[in-house]
């Protein structure tokens, strides 16, 4: 293929790339293929590297590449559709529930979650890690926040140590009557222990899903899971029938 210039165009320049680039992946390149490193693709396309930079972060933030570790930049696959909830409002660990309990622990809620939480200042509360993977992938991470007063009568027995006491919290947590549930989604970066367990370089872009879980008139529990914006397609309720494509000829008018 030979080197493409590209001409003055109103728009930022890293921009027109991204679509130059975009062509480019769906003529010349196949799923898990390797792109060429930065220097060379900066020389065939005519400018800085710092342009292309901002152009293949573009491309990863709407999934179409995927940057892995001692491996470089890939062409990402289709996104995976996730569903996120269903129209029936359930407790984490109920049946059918997609996350895997990894770990539980006894610690300080971040302040955002005790706000939400109104617990008191320094009051610890149940932790509860889980993770989620589709299609062989890992695709989400997830910390639920319990307080103490959600699951009265958990004992040490009843919980020693890690999946096993996260099972126990789960539990405990579904004697309580569910009154309901309200999400909150948002676009955020990978922290460090994120970004290990999803196969992802810290920093990269993520899809972050706050959801409270309300009983006896109170918030009983809160969810942060955190999804992997390059190939997820999160999906609400029982249909999940939206659909995304990279194609905007396509989109619904």
């Amino acid at each position: 293929m030979g080197t493409q210039q590209l001409e003055s165009v109103p728009e930022p320049k890293y921009w027109h790339l991204k679509t130059v680039l975009s062509e480019a992946l769906d003529s010349e390149f196949s799923v898990g293929e390797i792109l060429p490193n930065e220097r060379d693709l900066a020389a065939r396309f005519g400018v800085a590297r710092a342009t292309l930079r901002q152009a293949l972060e573009q491309l990863e933030l709407e999934g179409r590449l995927q940057r892995r570790r001692g491996v470089g930049t890939t062409v990402a696959p289709p996104r995976v559709g996730v569903a996120v909830g269903s129209e029936q409002h359930v407790w984490p660990g109920a049946v059918g529930d997609a996350w895997q309990p990894a770990d539980c622990a006894v610690a300080l809620p971040p302040a955002s979650v005790a706000d939400i939480l109104e617990t008191v200042h320094g009051e610890q509360v149940h932790t509860v890690r889980r993770s989620r993977v589709t299609h062989g992938q890992p695709v989400a991470a997830e910390l639920l926040y319990i307080p103490a007063s959600s699951v009265p009568a958990l004992s040490a027995i009843d919980a020693p140590s890690g999946a096993a006491r996260a099972r126990a919290v789960l539990r405990e947590l579904q004697r309580l009557e569910l009154e309901g549930q309200d999400r909150a989604v948002e676009l955020g970066s990978a922290r460090a222990d994120d970004a290990k367990e999803l196969d992802r370089l810290p920093g990269a872009p993520v899809l972050v899903v706050t959801t409270r879980f309300f009983a006896a008139g109170r918030t009983a529990a809160v969810s942060v899971a955190t999804y992997r914006a390059d190939t997820c397609r999160l999906t609400f309720g029982d249909t999940g029938g939206v659909e995304i494509h990279h194609d905007p000829e396509r989109r619904a008018s």
